[in-house]
């Protein structure tokens, strides 16, 4: 039987768009595996691990997380170079970027005679109108120079405390610079002298909130000492100095080598100053020093480039000769040296003119003694109503004629002297001025050996013995910090700081002790201060943490009640960590069941904010989980 032409052809036509379609679909595949793995090649090489491929007919789809912008784009570019960018079909995301970190906020105040000028970073919302009138109040009508620039970001913790210090400290310190960041100051100034120093010391530390982190340079220049003096004597008393002056510590210690081998035993110190008139002061004084200790008894007296060396009487005249020869030689060349022997003494049938001078305690001046005319004594009387006031002064000195020339003016430079001590006694006589006395200065002997250097010239003899007494304490002051920190310690000891079991309620039997405490913090003034809670091991540590720090803010509670001022105390829990005992035994566990008064230190205040920072993050944790304390600590705490 044979098909009809017609269903043949129909039938072949058939068959052949089967078989294409089977090609066609084995072609496809064929495409599509092709261009991934070609595609998947091309990625890894290039490094594009995270991109993923998917090829759908002629399209090759491309997904995945880019961590930016540029490596999206790359990865594209790959692709398109493996297959037409035509069939590139692009679903990859770009990670988004995490946010900007605030900047760190900071700036530096620097304050002169010029004004005050402050640059740095800032917070937009802080106040920045009320920190230039507080600087231009400090200013007192110099320039202010603001070179600040914002930022709109959230005011870091500790910002504003750092900020109100640096204020305090500037209107304390007329040239300095003052570096502030969030919690941290960091002041550098120049005082007036060694005693302003300390004072600034003492003020700015007290002056510190005590989780402020503050780093102190302040520098005491080295005085201007005119005339610049050193003078040294032996006697039957020993050798020693009464003024000593060094241009730098080298030169001080070379000085002081050589007094100690001119036989002082006694120790001693030398003003470092400027005025110096000669590099090789030093040498001059080492040289010096040395020809007197040679000569045996006498002083020598080196003021400015002046050199006056006076020798006992009954000194060899030979010895006197060859040492001053020496001495003149060996001399660097800007010194000039006078050297004195005095002549035997002769009887006399009477004696030499005197002026002298007293100076009571209690401020009265006695004046007796030789004056050359009465328009001489009138002037001693007008200058000694000056300088020790009108009611003070009682004159009784005679006019004798034949006075020494120069007989005023040691008389006046006498006087002058006589007025920087408490009390004293002065001696004027035509070959020597004498001054004896005490003083609340510890470096009047070296002032007043200056003085008369200048006044009374080369050539002049003058002798001093000044003791030094110190000043009376005020009678209304604010106790050392170390002092009050160990005054603390001993209410404690004798009445310790007690609470009700369990609990951070002071007990009413411990009301007196904090009385006692109150009163003392009152007499202590504003000093920097934490309140320490401790307990002991039984329970839970974190409970007794939160009971610790419970006891020290009620301490702080109470001495506020008490009115003392508490701007400058922290309360602090350290919790079992600090244990003072054993607690393996009632009485340890009761030793450690404590408060402690600690003074916060600058070089602790780090260590403070941490344990600050602690306590503020343990109480943070403790808000979302509110706990009771009572039954989880020990029974007796």
């Amino acid at each position: 039987m044979r098909l009809p032409l017609t269903l043949v052809v129909a039938l072949t036509f058939v068959l052949a768009a089967l078989i294409c379609g089977v090609a066609a679909s084995f072609a496809v595949t064929a495409v599509e595996e092709n261009s991934e793995i070609a595609v998947r090649r091309g990625l890894d090489r290039a490094g594009h691990n995270w991109a993923e491929v998917q090829a759908n007919g002629l399209q090759v789809i491309v997904t995945g997380m880019a961590p930016d912008e540029a490596t999206r784009f790359n990865a594209l570019s790959v692709v398109g170079g493996e297959v037409d960018a035509s069939r590139v079909i692009d679903l990859m995301q770009v990670r988004p970027s995490a946010g900007l970190a605030a900047p760190k906020f900071s700036i530096e105040i620097l304050r002169n005679d010029s004004g005050v000028s402050i640059i740095g970073l800032v917070p937009a919302s802080m106040n920045r109108q009320a920190l230039l009138t507080s600087l231009k109040r400090l200013a007192d009508g110099q320039q202010v120079a603001d070179l600040l620039e914002t930022a709109s970001y959230p005011v870091p913790e500790g910002w504003q405390d750092a900020m109100d210090y640096a204020v305090v400290a500037l209107g304390m310190l007329p040239r300095s610079k003052i570096s502030v960041s969030a919690g941290r100051v960091t002041v550098r100034a120049i005082s007036d002298s060694g005693a302003d120093k300390k004072r600034l010391e003492q003020a700015l530390n007290r002056a510190a909130p005590p989780s402020l982190r503050i780093g102190l340079d302040i520098a005491a220049p080295r005085p201007v000492l005119t005339p610049f003096t050193l003078r040294f004597l032996i006697d039957q008393d020993g050798a020693r100095f009464d003024a000593c002056a060094a241009d730098t510590e080298a030169a001080r210690d070379r000085i002081l080598s050589a007094a100690r081998a001119a036989g002082m035993q006694e120790s001693a110190s030398c003003t470092i100053g400027m005025g110096v008139p000669s590099p090789r002061w030093a040498k001059a004084a080492e040289l010096s020093l040395a020809a007197l200790a040679e000569l045996g008894q006498g002083t020598v007296t080196i003021a400015d480039a002046d050199i006056t060396l006076v020798v006992a009487q009954g000194t060899d005249p030979a010895l006197f000769d060859r040492v001053v020869g020496e001495l003149e030689t060996g001399l660097p060349d800007v010194f000039a040296l006078h050297a004195v022997l005095p002549e035997p003494e002769t009887k006399q049938t009477a004696g030499p003119p005197e002026f002298t001078a007293t100076l009571s305690p209690e401020g009265l001046v006695q004046l007796r003694g030789r004056l050359g005319s009465d328009h001489a004594r009138e002037m001693v009387d007008s200058y000694a109503k000056a300088a020790f006031g009108s009611t003070a002064v009682y004159t009784a000195a005679r006019i004798v004629p034949d006075l020494p020339a120069d007989w005023p003016v040691r008389v006046l430079a006498g006087l002058e002297a006589l007025a920087t001590l408490r009390n004293g006694a002065l001696v004027v006589s035509p070959d020597r001025v004498m001054l004896r006395g005490t003083s609340h200065v510890e470096e009047a002997s070296a002032e007043i050996a200056r003085l008369l250097a200048d006044k009374l010239g080369e050539n002049q003899s003058f002798d001093l013995e000044i003791a030094y007494e110190a000043p009376p304490e005020p009678a209304e002051t604010s106790l050392d910090a170390d002092r009050c920190e160990a005054l603390l310690a001993e209410v404690q000891a004798n009445d310790k700081i007690a609470f009700e079991p369990g609990s951070a309620t002071i007990a009413a039997s411990a009301s007196g002790t904090m009385d006692r405490i109150a009163d003392l913090l009152q007499s202590c003034g504003p000093i920097r201060l934490e309140i320490q809670g401790h307990t002991d091991s039984q329970g839970r540590e974190e409970m007794n943490q939160q009971l610790s720090q419970a006891r020290a803010q009620s301490v702080l509670n109470e001495l506020r009640a008490r009115r003392v001022l508490t701007a400058s105390y922290a309360a602090v829990g350290y919790g079992e960590s600090q244990p003072i005992a054993d607690n393996g035994t009632e009485d340890g566990r009761e030793a450690n069941r404590r408060i402690e008064f600690r003074l916060i230190r600058p070089e602790q205040a780090d260590e403070h904010t941490t344990a600050l920072e602690q306590v503020e993050a343990e109480q943070s944790g403790d808000a979302d989980t509110e706990q009771s304390t009572t039954g989880t600590t020990g029974e007796d705490q």
